[in-house]
């Protein structure tokens, strides 16, 4: 197998596990789809850790909401984890489902 098929399969199955994409073959579907389920899970849990006030203002909503936007924002290598909840934030502002901030959040 040459690079660029090895890099390509990569690609499938991180579009998989983080986009909700098709299983590549030779994967099990209903494997990944549970991986996929724990990684997300994984980064709602850090972005309330990071972003206390997002699942307090959303209550129920921060978990439908939140994997909304992680399929279609995938979280990569390039974004640090308080980016991306922050990141969210905006996006939920941008959607109406949060109020625009008073002023500017505030980073550490």
């Amino acid at each position: 197998m040459s690079r660029e098929e090895l890099a390509a399969r990569q690609a499938e199955l991180l579009e998989a596990l983080l986009s909700d994409g098709a299983a590549p073959s030779g994967f099990d579907a209903e494997r990944l789809r549970v991986e996929a389920g724990a990684l997300r899970d994984k980064r709602r849990r850090l972005v309330a850790y990071l972003r206390p006030d997002l699942p307090e203002s959303l209550a129920e909503r921060f978990g439908p909401l939140f994997d909304v936007y992680a399929t279609d924002h995938p979280k990569t290598t390039e974004i640090r984890a308080r980016d991306y909840a922050d990141a969210f934030a905006a996006w939920l502002v941008s959607r109406g489902e949060l109020p625009k901030p008073r002023r500017r959040w505030f980073r550490r």
